[in-house]
């Protein structure tokens, strides 16, 4: 069942990278400065790389962004632009910034902060991280930022650790409905030029506040095919390529190495619950019954995926031990020849083949199948429109503030601004909502699993299996951040 890569397509496929990945920016490649690092990345910009959006992760993976945390090892808020914080009541937080400066040369100020929050939650659609919370930002004093929420926010050092809510300075917001991204922000890694939706340079940041980087900057491709980027890691073109697919790790042996992470990214098979064939939960039922998630993860995967349990998978440590039973779910109808049209994105190299096997289970089951593939930057859009009936998705259930809450508000509520399976029902909104106030983290960890269990009942989304994320890694190159959550690759101590 599995499409054989044949080698002939690596050799194809090499010469068209050839030369993308010599240093640029004109810095020096010397051993006392460290050399530039070249990497490739899967996803191309969808959105011109604003933060508030799925690109943000792009510019936190390279060391551009910061927020006023950061998500620890452990998953816990970590200290970032804010050295320290405390709750001064149920909803209102001072955080302490640290002495820091932009990449344009201003200071990061109390003001400049709460600026940068505030055009945030101004953003349409609003940030992942903010589904469901007003906050309001304002400077206290010299160095203090106060945040007050409009509900109670327990766990607002977490979602302030998102990538989508860094700080940039007052001259990212000049343009009234763009934020720009270029020179204006506080990482390690100044972004200095970008290419459209090809590849972009970065250059070195002397003056971050947390050390200066071994590398002297990044030059960055955006390769959507994963062929292309193992072929480019393996010929020595590119330092770093992520999302390797599983077809070529054993291609990696000689001069490189892959390393496979377990992450929190579940695949999912959302299906429409708001129109199409699959607003009737008994052919959502229909669907969910046909799929075969153990094929999924030994055949597609090779081992590097475990078959879906639910919307938090095994690295989601606490989940197993708390999960229950779907509640509510229709029984299964008859698909009759129904139609469906199944789509899914190829930058993750895995998920075209997960849908192709998807097609022949549904098939099996008695539907009739259409489907289609994109990168995924001329897919969003649609996705999110509900132009699918099917949509076969890879998601970090963590990535947007660590809380394994904010997933289930901003992928499967009514108000939820990345709700491709456009599910809007009532009870799931309330358990979700009842998560949202849990203050404790056991209690909130337990009303997270009560919540995935309605909106498993539903059957707007089915879980397919739990990956394990391959990233090849040049043999020179030291200090690679492999993270589980998925927002950082490169460092200050990152370098070949």
């Amino acid at each position: 069942m599995r499409r054989r890569l044949r080698p002939i397509l690596a050799l194809v496929l090499a010469p068209v990278l050839a030369g993308c990945f010599a240093s640029g920016g004109g810095s020096s490649d010397s051993a006392d400065t460290g050399s530039r690092l070249r990497v490739a990345l899967a996803f191309p910009p969808a959105e011109n790389l604003s933060p508030y959006g799925a690109d943000s992760t792009i510019l936190s993976r390279l060391g551009v962004t910061e927020g006023l945390t950061a998500l620890d090892a452990n998953g816990t808020a970590a200290p970032a632009l804010a050295a320290s914080w405390r709750q001064e009541d149920e909803k209102t937080w001072l955080f302490t910034l640290r002495e820091a400066t932009f990449q344009d040369g201003s200071k990061v100020t109390p003001a400049a902060v709460a600026a940068a929050l505030t055009h945030a939650t101004r953003a349409a659609p609003a940030p992942a991280a903010l589904a469901g919370v007003t906050l309001t930002a304002k400077a206290e004093g010299a160095g203090d930022v106060r945040i007050t929420t409009g509900a109670p926010d327990p766990i607002l050092p977490l979602r302030l650790s998102s990538p989508s809510l860094a700080v940039l300075s007052a001259k990212a917001y000049k343009e009234k409905d763009d934020v720009d991204p270029v020179g204006t922000a506080t990482g390690p890694y100044e972004l200095t030029k970008v290419m459209g939706n090809t590849a972009a340079t970065l250059d070195r940041y002397d003056d971050y506040w947390g050390g200066r980087a071994q590398a002297t900057g990044i030059d960055v491709r955006f390769v959507a095919d994963g062929t292309a980027r193992a072929s480019a890691l393996r010929t020595d073109q590119v330092d770093l390529a992520e999302a390797i697919p599983v077809a070529q790790a054993a291609t990696l042996a000689k001069g490189t190495r892959d390393e496979a992470t377990a992450t929190t990214r579940t695949t999912s098979l959302l299906l429409n619950s708001q129109k199409g064939p699959f607003k009737d939960a008994a052919l959502r039922a229909a669907a969910r019954a046909a799929v075969d998630t153990s094929a999924l993860a030994e055949d597609v995967h090779e081992g590097y995926a475990d078959p879906g349990a639910g919307i938090y998978g095994p690295a989601v440590t606490w989940a197993a031990g708390r999960r229950t039973e779907p509640v509510g779910r229709a029984e299964p109808g008859r698909p009759d020849g129904t139609r469906v049209t199944l789509a899914t994105y190829d930058n993750r190299p895995e998920l075209p083949e997960v849908a192709q096997v998807l097609k022949q289970q549904l098939e099996e089951a008695g539907f009739e199948v259409t489907l289609e593939v994109r990168e995924y930057s001329r897919l969003e859009s649609d996705a999110l429109a509900g132009k699918f009936d099917a949509f076969v998705l890879a998601r970090n259930t963590l990535v947007d503030t660590g809380d394994p809450v904010s997933v289930l508000a901003s992928d499967y509520t009514c108000d939820g601004g990345y709700n491709i399976a456009q599910l809007c029902d009532k009870d799931v909104d309330r358990a979700v909502a009842k998560a949202e106030r849990a203050t404790d983290t056991a209690g909130r960890q337990d009303a997270a699993m009560a919540a995935e269990a309605r909106i498993l009942g539903t059957d707007a989304v089915v879980p397919l299996v739990h990956q394990r994320i391959i990233t090849g890694v040049g043999t020179s190159v030291s200090g690679a951040l492999l993270d589980p959550y998925e927002r950082t690759l490169v460092g200050i101590g990152t370098r070949r």
